[in-house]
């Protein structure tokens, strides 16, 4: 069986990395406007608009799920995984969300194909507590196929900036506590097309008994929301860092959050994965690709004080999460 990898697929996370340095070099040419906190390449960018407050924004997609979810005929969850893919980036500095936009850029605008997906977006922002405020619709039959599309999303919050959580108080010896994901959430789903690719050329809505539900069902389930559970955690006081796991994984995302000289020390037995993850597993990814690529059932992480900790985990489980500790800062 052939042992698939993220590049091997089309993705280079390295070079991923390499193009955010270089747009940083590119912005150093520059002065650095005096309101920017902070520099690019974390979860939210930061801007002082005064009186001791802080935007934050941020912008993601969806990528080749959405492949998958055309495919399938099910479009709906695409939009909840539009907005929290920028929503959960952005609670990570402490920001609350207030607004959100959409971009849909599309071949032939199929009104009654697409309204699923706005729905989406509608339903994500309520859940997240914003509003959505706009967007755009590009039809570009020249870019894309007549039953194409792509979309991206931009959200906007704001945090006080002596609330504001940069993982700056983060020391060695601190917990990681993770919250659950829903399975894949929007990450990695070009190596899941190829791992899978048998699989996704056959009926997805059949039932598969190592699922336990349909491969669409596995594949598509929207990604998690954040926000109210975080938000409500924030006023514990407890939270030193977080960070919400995209691509790159656990230890790549964990390790963004935390101070230089510090990372992640992570225990992959003390959590239950959801069962696609080893159903691709069992297709050809080996183990450090998977923690390489995927959130492994974990979709976002907190860091706290060991004594600290129960207050934290009560916040949370009282919000419906069932909270774990997952590793610590070494």
């Amino acid at each position: 069986m052939k042992n698939w990898t993220y590049e091997e697929s089309g993705v280079t996370i390295e070079g991923g990395n390499r193009w955010v340095s270089q747009i940083g070099k590119l912005l150093s040419r520059r002065p650095k406007s005096p309101e920017v906190v902070g520099g690019i390449g974390g979860f939210s960018g930061l801007y002082d608009i005064g009186g001791g407050r802080l935007l934050a924004a941020c912008c993601d997609g969806v990528g080749t799920k959405l492949e998958i979810a055309r495919a399938a005929g099910s479009l709906k969850g695409l939009g909840q995984d539009l907005v929290a893919m920028s929503v959960n980036d952005l609670i990570t500095c402490g920001a609350k969300p207030l607004l959100f936009l959409d971009y849909l850029a599309c071949g032939k605008l199929d009104s009654q194909r697409l309204i699923p997906v706005v729905e989406g977006i509608i339903d994500g922002c309520a859940d997240s507590d914003c509003v959505l405020l706009g967007g755009e619709t590009a039809e570009m039959p020249d870019v894309y196929p007549t039953e194409g599309f792509d979309l991206a999303g931009f959200a906007v919050g704001i945090v006080d900036r002596s609330d504001l959580i940069d993982g700056s108080s983060v020391n060695r010896g601190d917990l990681l506590i993770g919250l659950h994901s829903s399975g894949i959430h929007s990450n990695g789903y070009s190596l899941v097309r190829k791992a899978l690719e048998k699989e996704l050329a056959q009926d997805l809505h059949s039932f598969v008994p190592e699922l336990g539900e349909t491969l669409a069902e596995a594949v598509l389930k929207p990604t998690r929301l954040y926000p109210r559970p975080i938000m409500r955690a924030i006023k514990t006081g407890a939270i030193k860092s977080m960070a919400h796991i995209t691509g790159g994984g656990l230890e790549e995302n964990i390790a963004r959050s935390l101070p230089e000289g510090m990372e992640p020390n992570i225990d992959y037995s003390s959590w239950t994965r959801p069962a696609i993850f080893p159903y691709m597993a069992a297709r050809g990814i080996d183990e450090s690709e998977m923690r390489k690529v995927f959130n492994l059932g974990i979709g976002f992480v907190m860091t706290a004080e060991e004594g600290d900790v129960p207050r934290l985990m009560k916040s949370l489980t009282d919000s419906g999460e069932t909270p774990v500790v997952i590793g610590s800062v070494v």
